[in-house]
């Protein structure tokens, strides 16, 4: 049986949910509908070859998701007019979600976080997901981006999928602190692996890097 709480089973889990009711919104605090009209979903030949510009692949919750619908994704930027994935290094993705003031702290680690896409949630805060190594799944990880004390990047969720299910509901999380994760049963490797491939065994970085 395929794991449900891991990758597109998960995905698939979430998907009953958004089926249900597309037009709803997947954050409380703000109207952000899951699909607005009919679902968009990208043609199976494009997705088959879908890849980043740095030429890695398509995260397999992500393929997953972009089966169904394309629009959310769209609706925050992920396309360029053609059609293409179109992420942002952090420095670039600071100054246009936070201010450019801030977007030199961040320079030295735009070379290691060179593809990073918005996702929703938060209010202050950002979600993202950054593209490069990937976990034991194959999964990029999600992470915050908090300005509300000093400029802080960390881990949250291990994965699209994990981040989808949360979202949904279909997953049920306490958030204390963003890195929470690193200590849930079924979660807590997967945090652990992105720890040492992102931030060298940490789980984030606060101001001054």
């Amino acid at each position: 049986m395929p794991d449900p709480t891991h990758g597109v089973p998960l995905v698939e889990r979430v998907l009953e949910v958004v089926r249900r009711d597309p037009a709803a919104s997947l954050l409380d605090h703000q109207p952000v509908p899951w699909v607005t009209g009919a679902p968009r979903p990208m043609p199976a030949d494009e997705l088959a070859d879908a890849v980043f510009p740095s030429g890695r692949p398509v995260s397999p919750s992500l393929r997953a998701w972009l089966g169904y619908d394309t629009g959310l994704l769209a609706r925050h930027g992920w396309f360029a007019a053609d059609g293409t994935f179109a992420p942002r290094p952090l420095d670039r993705f600071v100054a246009d979600e936070m201010g450019a003031a801030w977007a030199p702290e961040f320079a030295g680690l735009a070379e290691r976080f060179d593809e990073c896409l918005l996702l929703p949630g938060g209010s202050d805060s950002r979600r993202l997901l950054a593209v490069g190594p990937v976990d034991g799944t194959g999964e990029y990880p999600v992470l915050a981006l908090d300005f509300d004390d000093l400029p802080y990047l960390g881990l949250m969720y291990p994965g699209f999928d994990v981040y989808l299910g949360d979202t949904a509901g279909v997953l049920e999380f306490e958030f204390p602190e963003y890195t929470a994760l690193v200590g849930h049963p079924v979660y807590s490797r997967r945090m652990r692996e992105h720890g040492a491939r992102w931030f060298g065994g940490e789980l984030e970085v606060q101001f001054p890097f």
